[in-house]
């Protein structure tokens, strides 16, 4: 025969267990945010890419956030996944999905 107080205490604990592993997942249907993107662009990426309008030096030999957000078949879901396995010049910056999303919606914001 089972213990029910234990058999509570045991589904509780599987509960949180599920419940911590649901909120470390991005939010589906939550939009990136482009200010926090703007942030992390000005702190991560600034050294070599020309990340605002009011910016004025950057590494000749990259692209300006505008330049890239212009590109032909450009999406902020697309750079973000770039960006979770960057190009071997740039620094692997361990972003995370939120992050990533979150610096695709900002570039996405210079196409204009």
């Amino acid at each position: 025969m089972t213990n029910p107080a234990r058999s509570v205490c045991v589904l509780s604990a599987r509960m949180m267990t599920l419940a911590l592993a649901l909120s470390l997942l991005p939010r589906a249907g939550v939009a990136a945010d482009a200010d926090h993107g703007e942030q992390l662009a000005k702190r991560w990426c600034a050294s070599c890419h020309i990340v605002a309008p009011d910016q004025t030096r950057g590494a000749d030999s990259v692209p300006t956030f505008a330049s890239i957000a212009r590109q032909p078949g450009f999406s902020a879901d697309k750079i973000a996944k770039f960006l979770m396995d960057p190009h071997p010049k740039m620094p692997d910056m361990q972003l995370g999905r939120r992050e990533a999303a979150d610096l695709g919606a900002y570039i996405a914001t210079l196409a204009r």
